[in-house]
């Protein structure tokens, strides 16, 4: 055999030192890769069950919004609490809930006692726990994901996420068409007890606020401006963040609320095809990490992350053309490259800008600023679908994303930023 090119030995090397460099890595890993698969099922059991009891995709739309609500009240609280706190045992603690909520739920689909109240109940606890859950988690990857390793480290981590992108909504759409929802809500309640495992194996990992006096750690407000102040000084986090308030509202809807009503209602596809088309979305991701990673740098990067958005964007609106299953899925393999290529630039720049002591309530900042919106979007999707239509609806937010995402490729701070 020939001599590898020196570029790949480096890049081989980097994936090794992923694992050899912190004994955190693969904790936080196989964490993630465990809960999010269990996640990715229950995503596609949860909108089917809602269209089941409610053949509404407004009801759909309400019970998204009652999930983000709590979700955005918090995160300035949470926030700041993540950045005072011992992040892992924040983690830890929320699985444990996350796991008896899941765990409940799946009793009561078992007993066919779900119904709409319930569902509300429900996701008005898990919104609950993930307000607390997601800023701890990114203070996390930002500790762990050092420089030498963070473009491979984040490739990876999503590669290996992404991939459940394909596998967890085909399993969730079988689930649903051969057996019950409470099996899918139970296969994710079980997740979380494996996840916990991992998530403990973090306990010991340092953080510079942890031995912080309990007197000098609450701060809210001098604490929630101090986040503010870090966006302020890079106009590529202020304005990203400002774009996808608007972004998130219609790509979630259209996600959400109306690709489910598309496949099971208008087109009349098997549940199964439901997943196979999420499981596209995934494919295409996984794709965009893998030649993410192959290198440590790329440049202009403000513009190819909106380039991805606008790709995004396009496949969205093109399955509004076409009942044929492959059709769906290449437009969900191009909405998931392109929506990858996004937050891989995204999540690296974060922790490029951002202090380790202020990561946790910037991350909030960023997710409050993304999906503040989101309860309100969810519903005007629901009820604007019922009221024009869900194809129209469908065309006039995909527009919307294609345009927002030019308009900001327009703007020195997102072309500047390389």
């Amino acid at each position: 055999m020939g001599a590898i090119p020196t570029n790949q030995a480096a890049e081989k090397v980097t994936y090794i030192k992923l694992f050899k460099s912190s004994k955190y890595f693969t904790a936080l890993l196989f964490g993630e890769i465990f809960s999010l698969l269990g996640s990715s099922i229950t995503n596609v059991v949860l909108p089917i069950v809602v269209l089941q009891l409610s053949n509404s995709t407004a009801m759909m739309g309400t019970v998204m919004a009652i999930y983000m609500a709590p979700f955005v009240i918090l995160l300035p609280f949470s926030g700041v609490l993540t950045d005072k706190m011992n992040k892992v045992r924040i983690m830890f603690i929320v699985d444990v809930v996350r796991f008896i909520l899941m765990l409940m739920l799946a009793i009561f689909a078992f007993l066919n006692q779900l119904n709409m109240m319930v569902l509300f109940i429900f996701m008005f606890f898990m919104g609950t726990m993930d307000s607390f859950f997601q800023p701890a988690y990114s203070g996390v990857r930002a500790k762990i994901f050092t420089p030498d390793i963070r473009n491979a480290a984040n490739s990876l981590t999503q590669v290996s996420v992404q991939a459940l992108r394909i596998f967890g909504p085909i399993i969730g759409g079988v689930i649903i068409s051969a057996f019950t929802a409470g099996w899918g809500f139970g296969i994710n309640a079980a997740t979380y007890l494996i996840s916990l495992y991992f998530i403990f194996r973090l306990r010991t990992l340092p953080f510079q606020n942890d031995k912080l006096p309990l007197k000098n750690k609450l701060s809210i407000k001098r604490d929630f401006l101090e986040g503010i102040e870090v966006l302020k000084q890079e106009s590529w986090l202020w304005i990203t963040i400002l774009a996808f308030s608007l972004i998130n509202i219609f790509s979630g809807g259209i996600i959400r609320i109306i690709i489910p009503w598309l496949i099971n209602s208008f087109y009349k596809l098997d549940p199964s095809v439901y997943g196979l088309v999420l499981g596209a979305s995934g494919a295409g991701a996984i794709c965009t990490g893998i030649i993410f990673g192959l290198r440590s740098t790329w440049r202009k990067r403000g513009l190819l992350a909106y380039l991805g958005v606008t790709v995004s964007g396009v496949a969205l609106l093109l399955m509004g053309f076409s009942s044929s299953v492959p059709m769906l899925a290449f437009c969900m393999f191009m909405e998931g490259a392109g929506i990858m290529l996004f937050g891989l630039i995204w999540e690296t720049s974060l922790q490029e800008l951002v202090p380790e002591e202020k990561f946790g309530r910037v991350a909030s900042l960023d997710m409050l600023g993304s999906f503040a919106l989101l309860p309100v979007g969810y519903l005007i999707t629901g009820w604007l679908a019922e009221g024009i239509g869900e194809i129209l609806t469908l065309i006039v937010f995909s527009v919307t994303i294609i345009l927002i995402a030019v308009l900001s490729m327009i703007s020195k701070g997102i072309r500047n930023f390389d």
